[in-house]
């Protein structure tokens, strides 16, 4: 098969794969797969993303025989280089027109199939070598990327559209890489540096926005949903909310049209709906996206949590729990996650008979047994309830808003507060507790825990109602409860980093900085603290965007990759 065919054939079975004919695109590329780099790609990413959803080890080891066999395929396009080449190489300024169509497209084939080869490399072992060999090949990967991007600004095109197919591919990985290693904390991106690798946030936006836009290429469609799942997706759970939805509903919005029954795509819209707030719309559009299609199940998981979150931030706690219920039944991903939240949806029920009760304690027995370690770690949301569930026992069977406190560590705020009937019903119920356990002091065994807690997400909820100075408030008493905490000991840094959100909605940047450099300096090993730590760089990310100065989160290069220094 010739690279144009090739290309053509990969194309078609992705436009049968965003059209939920998933088998048909799986088959049509199988075959080709042995011999041709793209269709071999195709595959792969396939088989990856059935891996991924479905968690299945069987289903992990199938994709990584078929991602090392692409591998191999790819390879054997790329021009081979002697010892003395490479010697030759390093002396003289490399010629990038003596390079064949077919073997610049397979560096960045290889590249591709290189990246999912490491990802899957994290989760099939629990050992440290195999985080070594996952490193090296996203290093290798990451390397090959900056070459690709050489290429294309320094070669002589004589086909055009396999120029543009190789410039989407190109800016979708350094897009990616840009935008992926950009989110990282401080202390990790310092140790990236080291060995390397940097990430500038608005190239990597800018990069993915331009691929997307080359809609008549390959990877058009793909820069698409990376560009969407950004901002409507990863900026919600690991940042402050601050994507662009505007720019969001643009991309998708053209997806739609080609597409207007892709599961993907409607999961998306029904994204959009959430984080602006419009909670039944959102519903609509999840279960929409379910119904588009019945072949991969692992997709209506997506709407499934997302649908289980709808109603939790409705107060709909039942219908929460029963899709909590469904993902543990389905998914593989994290039973312990979802038999605890299935639990504390379940207390905050109405009904709370003694069979309710009986339910919930059982629920909440189960959630240990169900830990698991992913890469050899566990899960850190895991650890925090198998927490929660051994304090659920110790206080004869009683956990202070734990629905609440799932949607704060979840960052359910961020959307809650961008309507006040939303956020105005949780509030008066945090009220409620918050009087409950004045009141009745003597009867909690972890006062200090449980009204720091609920102390805690009063000041969320006035902080989303721009009531500053009430916030600052209650995350001051809960500072000051400090030493007298005996187990929620996130609650005390997690505070200190809502106040200084409030100084940077009033721009007090000073003031911001302080008290982040302060909750980094002082506060070590508290559960969740890699979650606040996403937040607090994303607050960092910010603070740099209104500063001209340090506009970017890290020296961008001349080209369109951060530099690599092969001596590291």
């Amino acid at each position: 098969m010739d690279l144009q065919t090739s290309i053509d054939e990969t194309g078609i079975a992705l436009k049968l794969f965003l059209n939920n004919k998933f088998s048909d695109a799986k088959e049509r590329m199988e075959p080709h797969s042995l011999k041709s780099m793209y269709p071999a790609l195709g595959y792969s990413t396939i088989l990856y993303l059935q891996a991924v959803m479905t968690f299945d080890m069987n289903d992990i080891e199938s994709a990584i025989k078929i991602i090392k066999r692409s591998v191999a395929v790819c390879n054997t396009y790329r021009r081979k280089t002697t010892v003395m080449g490479s010697f030759r190489k390093t002396l003289t300024r490399v010629s990038y027109n003596d390079l064949t169509e077919d073997e610049i497209h397979a560096e960045l084939c290889y590249a591709e199939c290189l990246l999912l080869r490491a990802l899957l490399t994290f989760i099939q072992d629990e050992n440290l070598i195999s985080f070594v060999k996952g490193g090296l090949k996203i290093r290798e990967c990451y390397k090959i990327y900056k070459e690709c991007n050489k290429i294309l600004k320094s070669r002589k095109w004589t086909d055009e559209q396999h120029r543009i197919h190789f410039e989407s591919g190109v800016k979708m990985g350094v897009g990616a890489f840009n935008l992926m290693i950009s989110l990282l904390p401080g202390k990790v991106m310092k140790l990236l540096e080291f060995v390397g690798f940097s990430g500038n946030k608005q190239l990597g936006l800018a990069e993915l926005e331009n691929g997307s836009k080359m809609t008549t290429s390959l990877r058009g469609p793909l820069c698409s949903i990376v560009l969407v799942a950004y901002h409507t997706v990863v900026t919600y759970v690991l940042g402050l909310g601050d994507g662009d939805i505007e720019l969001a509903s643009e991309v998708l919005k053209s997806c739609l049209v080609k597409y207007p029954k892709g599961a993907l795509f409607l999961f998306f819209a029904g994204r959009i709906q959430e984080v602006k707030g419009n909670i039944d719309e959102a519903v609509s559009k999840f279960e929409e996206s379910i119904d588009s299609q019945s072949e991969w199940r692992q997709f209506h998981h997506l709407c499934f949590w997302e649908l289980m979150w709808c109603h939790c931030f409705k107060s709909d706690w039942l219908l929460a729990m029963k899709y909590a219920e469904k993902l543990c039944h389905e998914s593989r991903w994290s039973k312990a996650t979802y038999t605890y939240q299935k639990a504390s949806f379940l207390l905050m029920c109405d009904d709370q008979s003694e069979d309710t009760k009986a339910h919930v304690t059982y629920l909440y027995g189960a959630v240990p047994n169900l830990k698991q370690k992913i890469a050899g770690k566990s899960l850190p949301f895991e650890k925090f309830a198998v927490g929660k569930t051994l304090r659920y026992t110790e206080q004869n069977d009683y956990l202070t808003l734990p629905a609440f406190e799932l949607i704060y560590v979840w960052n359910g705020f961020n959307i809650i507060g961008q309507k006040m009937h939303l956020i105005d019903p949780i509030l008066t119920i945090i009220e409620q507790t918050i009087n409950e356990i004045q009141t009745n002091k003597d009867k909690y065994l972890y006062f200090y825990d449980d009204y720091s807690l609920a102390l805690l997400l009063k000041g969320v909820c006035l902080f989303h109602r721009k009531q500053y100075f009430q916030a600052n408030q209650c995350f001051t008493e809960v500072i000051s409860y400090e030493k007298n905490i005996k187990h929620d000991f996130y609650l005390v840094p997690y505070a200190i980093v809502e106040m200084a959100r409030i100084c940077l909605n009033q721009d007090e940047i000073a003031e911001t900085k302080a008290l982040l450099e302060k909750t980094k300096k002082n506060y070590k090993g508290y559960q969740l603290e890699s979650r606040l730590h996403f937040r607090i760089h994303a607050i960092k990310l910010q603070i740099h965007s209104r500063d001209d100065t340090t506009s970017q989160p890290c020296t961008p290069s001349t080209e369109n990759l951060p530099s690599f220094d092969n001596s590291t």
